[in-house]
């Protein structure tokens, strides 16, 4: 943090829908990693008995099973791309202008490839003009297809809609706007509020994306400090298109490697 930061930002500034997002897409993980230990056999036709009959009997009661059970179809993307790679060096020097770490912050998660963050803020001190504050956020969770739940991309539309609303229904957020953002992954939406804080008057611009089974939900927002103005509706709602693009690219080129 720039050490002009007046009144000290960074405490000051907890952004409350990073939170909401993050904390909703760490609970979307769990039943993911639950099935992927509760899927690992499969128990369907499998015992033995010494009688010719019964083996039938079990053998067509397993092909029964097999029968009213289809296989879901695979997951189309396999990996998640390492999140702080997901966004160009340009555009942070665009959006998050003398960021604290250019190389971004990482989130924590105890599988990369199924949940991943990155966060970058910064402080750009104009002088007699004032500073500005910038914070930029992305958060990326992937599906697998799991018998019993859905396909990954079932179970990511869920969660896509899941996220709208947790941007939609940050407390204490004015002026709230959503609008779908289309040629962009399979569908997307943007959110764009005010919200007030530590006497602070802040921009917010959230875009949450499905590309097939990924999720992805980008955090873009930003205030004024010293008498430097908040950014406006259209700065923000544009830094988060524009980075939210270059993350759906990423999850694609990861999974082409």
């Amino acid at each position: 943090m720039h050490r002009s930061a007046p009144a000290t930002p960074e405490k000051a500034h907890a952004p409350a829908p990073r939170i909401r997002l993050a904390r909703v897409l760490a609970c979307a993980a769990v039943p993911v990693m639950l099935v992927a230990v509760g899927c690992s056999s499969d128990s369907g036709g499998d015992k033995k008995t010494d009688s010719s009959s019964s083996s039938s009997s079990s053998s067509a009661s397993g092909g029964a099973q097999a029968s009213s059970s289809p296989s879901l179809a695979p997951a189309k993307f396999k990996k998640l791309p390492e999140a702080c790679q997901t966004i160009g060096a340009g555009s942070i020097d665009k959006y998050v202008p003398k960021a604290k770490t250019k190389a971004g912050e990482v989130g924590k998660t105890t599988d990369p490839q199924a949940q991943a963050s990155c966060t970058w803020n910064g402080l750009d001190d104009k002088g007699v003009q004032g500073s500005l504050y910038r914070w930029l956020d992305i958060d990326l969770k992937r599906y697998d297809s799991t018998q019993g739940l859905g396909t990954g991309d079932s179970l990511a539309q869920k969660q896509f809609d899941r996220a709208v609303s947790a941007a939609q229904s940050t407390a204490d957020a004015k002026n709230v706007k959503t609008s779908p953002v289309p040629g962009l992954g399979d569908q997307a939406t943007a959110i764009t509020f005010d919200l007030k804080k530590t006497d602070a008057d802040f921009k917010y611009g959230v875009v949450v994306v499905r590309t097939a089974n990924v999720v992805l939900a980008v955090d873009y927002n930003g205030t004024g400090y010293q008498g430097a103005d908040a950014p406006q509706t259209n700065e923000v709602q544009e830094g988060a298109t524009v980075t939210a693009k270059e993350a759906v690219t990423a999850v694609a080129t990861a999974n082409n490697k």
